[in-house]
């Protein structure tokens, strides 16, 4: 009997800055944007809740070494938040634990909201990710059991009022990582005395990536493999922010195998850079006074 081969996907290098649809888990919209690249290996930078939409941006290929530097971005949102109504996940996919009057002036949710504003104590929601003993709080919280969680300090830098209604508010945030606006959401209507649930979110920004550039499902399906190839953004783009350092050809050959530069003329200060080899991408460096380079996290490619 004929053994089957495993198929073999294609190498592609790039990032796919995704706008995620709404019911789709990350994982899931990673692996059909993987399924229609055709790309052998690919990953993403944190996770969307399936029930919220936007930029969730995708690493491929070589570009997954340097998707960890978004993990510590700054984040943006659009949530609408709905007053009177609480749930065990504190968002409109959990269960109604509890129903009150919705009494709110537009005053006071003015100075609710201002006051989430600036460093703030936070506790996560037993629906996350976090884990305890190596297990997800969320499994946890789905056997009915409740665990103390730490609070963690976060930062919210603007909190704006975008629209509001008798029972909803639609506000934009810009926050620290590790920021949960589920958690945001349920402690304002703690605050305003009438609890609420988070009953939409969109990330709009992560870092200096904006929904701008992002691109559909739809968009890629549509496309064909020249098009979709094209929708990505080159490996490099997560280290945008670092200095460049060009090497020429025996530099470039050196740092690829692992080892130690002297280089003789350095304009840039001391920390991370991007270094390249006639406008290719070799990976990053660490660069420390009197020029001395060390690699850092390198691409699989020649000199």
């Amino acid at each position: 009997m004929a053994t089957q081969r495993k198929r073999v996907r294609r190498a592609v290098d790039g990032v796919l800055f995704l706008d995620k649809p709404q019911g789709m888990s990350s994982n899931a919209a990673l692996q059909a944007a993987r399924r229609l690249l055709d790309a052998a290996k690919a990953g993403h930078t944190g996770t969307l809740d399936p029930m919220a939409t936007g930029l969730l941006p995708l690493a491929f290929g070589e570009a997954t070494k340097f998707s960890q530097r978004l993990l510590d971005a700054d984040k943006g949102y659009e949530a609408t938040i709905r007053f009177g109504i609480e749930t065990d996940t504190g968002d409109a996919e959990g269960q109604v634990i509890a129903e009150k009057p919705v009494e709110v002036t537009s005053a006071a949710i003015g100075a609710a909201l201002a006051s989430f504003v600036g460093e703030i104590e936070q506790v996560p929601p037993m629906y996350s990710a976090l884990k305890r003993d190596g297990k997800p709080l969320y499994e946890y919280a789905r056997a009915g059991i409740e665990l103390e969680r730490a609070a963690r300090r976060v930062r919210i830098d603007t909190l704006d009022l975008l629209a509001s209604g008798p029972d909803w508010l639609r506000v934009q945030v810009a926050c620290s990582k590790g920021t949960y606006i589920r958690s945001l959401a349920i402690d304002l209507g703690r605050v305003l005395g009438c609890g609420a649930h988070l009953s939409a979110l969109r990330r709009t920004r992560i870092g200096p990536f904006g929904l701008d550039r992002a691109v559909t499902l739809d968009a890629l399906e549509q496309a064909n493999a020249e098009g979709r190839d094209a929708l990505l953004a080159p490996a490099d783009v997560f280290a945008g922010d670092l200095p460049r350092v060009e090497l020429d050809a025996d530099h470039a050959q050196a740092i690829l195998q692992g080892r130690e530069l002297e280089l003789e003329r350095v304009d840039e200060t001391p920390g991370l850079v991007r270094l390249y080899r006639d406008a290719r991408f070799l990976g990053l460096g660490e660069l420390h006074p009197q020029g001395r380079l060390l690699p850092k996290r390198l691409i699989a490619t020649g000199a």
